[in-house]
């Protein structure tokens, strides 16, 4: 380590979760020798009790060193898609524990097999760019542009969306995306002739036109969040109403804080220094053009652990990844470099906040509950719910309210495995 999060305040944890954070809390240093034995005394004992019947999950940018310590329990880590094909992977797991965001554990949930349990260890870690596209901010915007477009439109939803949202993709014919498959479903959406509504992330859509050949002059920008949320297709003006009726792609507005942070010139500070220069593609469009290479978080690593000895990659992602990119990269005698760690550069620090929510007393607590039989019912994820970031407080919807959403969600996210595999062969 040492681990890079500062702690939490002892009232940002969950009353049955306090007496874990306690402990942490007074652990003299976050020194392996000294965080690992404690954790130990937990989850040994209950990963000896549940063997195959647990699996733990984290995602690459999963902050405080969580990413290093589910690996050293035995779990799994990955990026969006394939942590959404966990749970069906892994039929033997009667519980699925993840230490990521919302999003992905509801993922894991729609297309969970029916025996299967998903739990996430802090409900409260939620995405920026997710919480300005909410079913609330989407719906009205969805129902306008349904009025005026009918069957003529299908929606394309980011990973980066609830199930909620993932619904309305897979009502009206559309699919998932992330960020590895994006252009292969711009492709197939194109394809089917109609007019894409794409949700949420505008920096990805802009992304994803480019590389499949729609020029701005055929998307539509809509605003994100409480803005989105509020426009109205009668209220355009005559030249922007024109502009949606012409456009093959619509955009919502909302956005990645942590990749944006980047600038074309950043690229050119590393090229000049000998550095490949590799970015993710929730970053702005002129970045993705000015860098050497674009892809997902799995595109990134691979990016690392496919360099020579003696190479140099400047990568543009959230910080925890590209700090533990550098620290494999470093055994191998690749030169790993954060793109905007630059003098006058606005450092990432320790990267994305709301994920690095998921902390060691988080995953010791829930673990250790779960064996006891006393998992909050607070922490499982059920497809549909709705969890403020802040209060943590949860909407959840009746059983026959899930199946509907369920059914959708699940249509939607299987036509983006079908799609991508089919792509790879």
């Amino acid at each position: 380590m040492p681990i890079c999060q500062t702690d939490l305040p002892l009232d940002w944890y969950q009353e049955e979760f306090r007496p874990y954070a306690e402990e942490y809390l007074a652990l003299p240093d976050r020194m392996p020798g000294t965080v690992l034995p404690w954790m130990d005394r937990y989850l040994q004992p209950a990963l000896d009790h549940f063997g195959e019947r647990l699996l733990l999950l984290a995602h690459y940018y999963m902050g405080g060193e969580i990413v290093k310590l589910v690996e050293h329990y035995g779990g799994r880590i990955a990026d969006s898609y394939e942590l959404a094909l966990q749970a069906r992977s892994h039929e033997q797991a009667d519980y699925i524990i993840e230490s990521a965001v919302h999003f992905m554990a509801e993922s894991i949930a729609t297309l969970a097999h029916p025996h299967q349990e998903v739990f996430i260890t802090n409900p409260r870690s939620g995405c920026t760019m997710e919480m300005w596209s909410k079913e609330h901010h989407i719906a009205p915007v969805f129902e306008d542009l349904r009025d005026r477009f009918g069957d003529d439109m299908i929606v394309i939803t980011y990973m980066n969306t609830s199930g909620r949202v993932k619904a309305l993709a897979g009502a009206t014919g559309g699919a998932v995306c992330t960020s590895g498959n994006a252009k292969v479903i711009m492709e197939w959406a194109l394809a089917q002739g109609k007019r894409i509504f794409f949700v949420p992330d505008r920096h990805l859509g802009e992304v994803a036109c480019w590389w499949t050949g729609v020029p701005p002059e055929q998307q539509f920008q809509w605003g994100g969040g409480v803005e989105g949320m509020q426009m109205r297709v009668d209220a355009l003006a005559p030249d922007d109403l024109a502009r949606l009726d012409a456009a093959r792609v619509i955009l919502w507005g909302s956005y990645c804080g942590v990749h944006t942070v980047f600038k074309p010139e950043m690229t050119d500070y590393w090229r000049e220094r000998g550095y490949r220069v590799l970015v993710h593609p929730e970053c702005p469009l002129d970045v993705v053009q000015a860098a050497d290479g674009a892809g997902s978080t799995k595109f990134l690593w691979q990016a690392m652990l496919d360099a020579q000895p003696g190479d140099k990659l400047a990568i543009a992602t959230e910080g925890h990844f590209v700090r533990n990119a550098r620290d494999q990269a470093a055994l191998r005698g690749v030169d790993v470099m954060h793109m905007a760690d630059i003098p006058d550069g606005d450092s990432m620090g320790c990267g994305c906040a709301t994920m690095s929510r998921n902390d060691p007393p988080h995953l010791v607590a829930l673990v250790d509950l779960l064996m006891q039989g006393k998992a909050p019912d607070q922490n499982r994820v059920q497809v549909g719910d709705v969890v403020d970031e802040i209060s943590g407080v949860r909407e959840r919807l009746t059983s026959t309210e899930q199946e509907a959403v369920r059914e959708h969600a699940r249509l939607a996210l299987q036509r983006m495995v079908d799609v991508t595999e089919a792509a790879r062969t």
